[in-house]
């Protein structure tokens, strides 16, 4: 099978020339003739320097129109477009190029300044202009094979270094396939749809999918209050791609306030707590879409429709854990249960046999060939399951609960306990703008469990020993400590283990039945 992206790109520009395709947070614009033929020109310039299908190329670019156009011109070469994150350390890139092997890096002046010295061969963008300018529209690129490399993702590393994830073009064409298929609605010209997410994962994704049917993406650097609240109050969004960090922050910023217009929040990456469901859609109405994906499968593993997501937040009994959905078209979910799985571990669905959370198992026709670490590539497993990392079950309807991580897993006194059960349980305290559930060693319990608070006000572990009244004993925190920030690694997420470190770094343990933490300097 062979891909022709060049051919779909013009064909694009012709059905929807002059609209614009991309407006950044300044309101300039790009339009889908302008997006075809920079495009076409980076692409060209590439093949003249020497790149090679399959090839990894690098970009290192902030949400930006260039970031656009730079994506669908690394695309039409062939090659393996590799979007670094902006917010990446120079240490960080280096153990990227590592492991995709990328000596091209696609950049502006900024990021052409950071590389400096490393090595890179480096396109500026800005100094592609004239070229850009005196580009033939009407280019044709090569047709891509569907087994070439085509993409390279990056784990978020939250449980250590970041691992290569690498797709084919073939992979990558059915998952922006399956992904318009699963639309709620289908944008037409004059769609707009706000992301302001790093444009290297979902924020791209959606942008792709967007632009297919002449949709206009609005592309901002983070949440910025002040620029996005007249997009909101225009009524002229259709809908926002927001994670459940972004969704706090607009809550918080506008709280009290209410838009119209918006028809669609999609939503994934992580847990979405109850609380924040009732106060988005006290805002914009019942219309939020969750989705689950991963580095190694992108979205849309399963899909759980705004009426769905409604009636799951409002109507049912609480489940434990996080329900993300059905699994999309062509998407098969396994669940792997421990042998011999302790009773604390057993769930009951509806009367029915108790069954134990396991680890969630998936393969898909948009998955990944595999990881790529230190030692090399190594490919899936020969059935084509991929094995998560994720816990969670498979509910009496059929929809897919997250329940936490296998590697976050708690091991205290004999029992083990998932920390998202447990932060899920404190997300409604508003005596501190976020709180990390993580675990230090202990001779005596094997792991203590401690709650980590950022920002918090005086009564904040009162207020959480409150909110887990319920909860059996030995899921409850044995410790409560307040941090100034909590660390969190280049896409967002708190990284719990750097806050065990943190923990460990900065107080002293006195272990035992009643363990204690004694600050050795300040945390506030």
């Amino acid at each position: 099978m062979v891909i022709s992206w060049s051919y779909s790109l013009n064909v694009l520009a012709a059905r929807f020339g002059p609209h614009p395709a991309v407006m950044d947070h300044d309101e300039q614009a790009l339009s889908f003739s302008q997006l075809n033929q920079y495009a076409h020109a980076l692409a060209a310039y590439l093949v003249e320097l020497g790149a090679q299908p399959g090839q990894a190329i690098a970009s290192f670019l902030p949400n930006s129109i260039e970031a656009v156009w730079v994506s669908y011109g690394i695309r039409l070469t062939g090659g393996a477009e590799t979007p670094l994150n902006p917010g990446y350390t120079l240490d960080e890139i280096k153990w990227c190029a590592a492991l995709a092997n990328f000596d091209f890096v696609v950049t502006d002046s900024t990021g052409q300044a950071a590389l400096i010295g490393m090595g890179f061969k480096t396109i500026n963008t800005d100094d592609l202009l004239e070229r850009l300018a005196a580009a033939n529209a009407g280019s044709v690129m090569p047709e891509v094979r569907s087994t070439q490399q085509g993409r390279i993702l990056f784990t978020s590393g939250t449980t250590g270094k970041p691992k290569g994830v690498p797709y084919t073009h073939g992979a990558r064409w059915a998952g922006e396939q399956l992904l318009k298929a699963t639309l709620p609605f289908t944008p037409t010209p004059g769609s707009r749809l706000l992301l302001m997410t790093p444009f290297v994962h979902g924020a791209s994704l959606l942008t792709y999918a967007w632009c297919d049917f002449g949709g206009t993406v609005l592309l901002h650097p983070g949440v910025d209050p002040a620029r996005i609240a007249p997009l909101l109050d225009s009524g002229t969004v259709d809908a926002i791609f927001a994670p459940p960090t972004v969704l706090a922050k607009i809550t918080a910023a506008f709280d009290g306030q209410v838009f119209q217009g918006i028809r669609c929040i999609f939503t994934g990456t992580q847990p979405l707590t109850q609380t924040l469901y009732l106060k988005t859609c006290k805002m914009f109405g019942a219309n939020v879409r969750i989705t689950y994906g991963k580095s190694e499968c992108i979205n849309p593993i399963t899909v759980l429709s705004p009426e769905a997501t409604h009636s799951y937040f409002t109507s049912e009994e609480p489940a434990c854990g996080t329900c993300v959905g059905w699994p999309a078209p062509g998407v098969e979910i396994r669940i792997q249960a421990p042998d011999a799985a302790p009773e604390h571990l057993m769930r009951q669905e509806n009367g029915d046999e108790a069954q134990p959370d396991g680890e969630i198992y998936l393969r898909a026709p948009h998955m990944s060939s595999g990881l790529i670490d230190h030692t090399g590539f190594h490919p899936h497993a020969p059935d084509g399951w991929h094995q998560t990392g994720d816990l969670g079950y498979v509910d009496a309807q059929g929809r897919l609960v997250l329940s936490g991580r296998v590697a976050d897993v708690i091991k205290t006194g004999g029992y083990r306990v998932n920390p998202d059960e447990i932060e899920a349980a404190l997300a409604g305290n508003t005596l501190c703008t976020a709180i990390c559930v993580t675990s230090i060693g202990s001779d005596y319990w094997g792991e203590i469990i401690i709650a980590v608070a950022q920002d918090a006000q005086a009564g904040w572990a009162s207020r959480c020993e409150m909110l887990l009244e319920g909860m059996s004993r030995h899921k409850k925190p044995r410790q409560y400590i307040s941090v100034q920030t909590l660390p969190r690694n280049p896409q967002g997420k708190i990284n719990r283990r750097q806050v065990s470190k943190l923990i460990v770094d900065t107080h002293l343990l006195k272990d035992g039945p009643y363990p204690e933490l004694t600050a050795l300097h300040t945390t506030d």
